[in-house]
C-alpha cells in the first residue's frame, strides 16, 4: 500500500487551553470523549448521529482549527455574517502529518447562499469562478466542489445531502472517492446520507449519547432505519 500523508492524523485537546467539561460543547460526549482521550483520524472519517448529537460541532471546530473560513471556503475566505461557530476550536488540538499538505475546503449546506455571493464578490485572480446563484442549489454545490476540490488537501463538509439529490449524491461521493484515490488528501464529513456514508474505506464514527463508536455500514442504525423505512413506510406513517 503506498504512503498516504493525509494533512491530520490526531485530534486533541489543547493542553495550553483546558475547555471545562461543564461547559457547552464539552458537555456534549462526543466532544467530551475527544476531548478526554482524542482521536485517531484516517484519509477519511464520517461522522453520523442525530440533530444535536455534536457531529456539525466537531466538523466546524476541526475545520476553524485548520484555519478555513467557518462559513465556507479555503484557508483564504474571510467571509463571515453572523458569528454562532462554538469555542470548541480555540481548545482543540490538531496532530498533524509532518510534510503535509496545508491545502483545504470547508463546505456547509446551511451557508452556501451567502458563499456564493461572496465570491461572485471576490472574484478568482485565475478567471474561473462560476455564475452560482444562476444554477439550482444542488448544481451549484456540486460545480463548486468540482471546481475546488482538486489535487491534495483537507475537504471538510457538513450535511452535504441536505443540497443533493440521490444521484447528487452519487456524484459527490465519486469526486471524494477520486480525490481518495490519488492519496495525499483527507475528508471530514458529518452526514445523515446513507449514500455518502458509503464512501469507500472511510472510518465511520456514529454519534450518540454514548460519545463516538465505530461503526460499520451495514450496522448503522441509518442504514437499518431507512430500509425499515423502504420496506414498508406504513409502520411509520401510522404512528405520526
Amino acid at each position: 500500500m503506498p504512503f498516504r500523508n493525509y494533512p491530520i492524523r490526531r485530534l486533541a485537546e489543547n493542553p495550553a487551553n483546558v475547555l471545562d467539561r461543564r461547559e457547552w460543547p464539552a458537555a456534549l460526549p462526543a466532544v467530551a470523549q475527544i476531548l478526554d482521550q482524542g482521536l485517531e483520524l484516517t484519509s477519511a472519517t464520517i461522522l453520523l448521529g442525530e440533530n444535536g448529537s455534536g457531529k456539525s460541532t466537531l466538523v466546524e471546530a476541526i475545520a476553524l482549527a485548520y484555519g478555513l473560513s467557518p462559513e465556507g471556503g479555503s484557508t483564504g475566505a474571510r467571509h463571515t455574517t453572523r458569528p454562532t461557530e462554538s469555542i470548541l476550536a480555540n481548545h482543540l488540538q490538531l496532530v498533524r502529518n509532518a510534510g503535509a499538505t496545508r491545502r483545504g475546503y470547508f463546505l456547509r449546506a446551511e451557508t452556501m447562499h451567502g458563499f456564493f455571493t461572496y465570491l461572485e464578490k471576490n472574484p478568482s485572480t485565475t478567471g474561473t469562478d462560476l455564475s452560482f446563484h444562476n444554477m439550482s442549489h444542488g448544481e451549484s454545490f456540486l460545480e463548486l466542489v468540482v471546481d475546488r476540490f482538486k489535487g491534495h488537501g483537507l475537504w471538510v463538509l457538513d450535511e452535504p445531502e441536505s443540497a443533493l439529490s440521490f444521484t447528487g449524491c452519487l456524484s459527490l461521493l465519486a469526486v471524494l472517492k477520486d480525490l481518495l484515490a490519488v492519496g495525499d488528501s483527507q475528508v471530514i464529513m458529518s452526514t445523515h446520507s446513507p449514500v455518502l456514508a458509503a464512501l469507500p474505506g472511510a472510518q465511520i464514527l456514529e454519534v450518540g449519547p454514548r460519545g463516538l463508536r465505530t461503526s460499520t455500514w451495514e450496522d448503522l442504525d441509518l442504514v437499518t432505519n431507512w430500509r425499515s423505512f423502504m420496506e414498508a413506510p406504513q409502520r411509520y406513517l401510522r404512528h405520526i
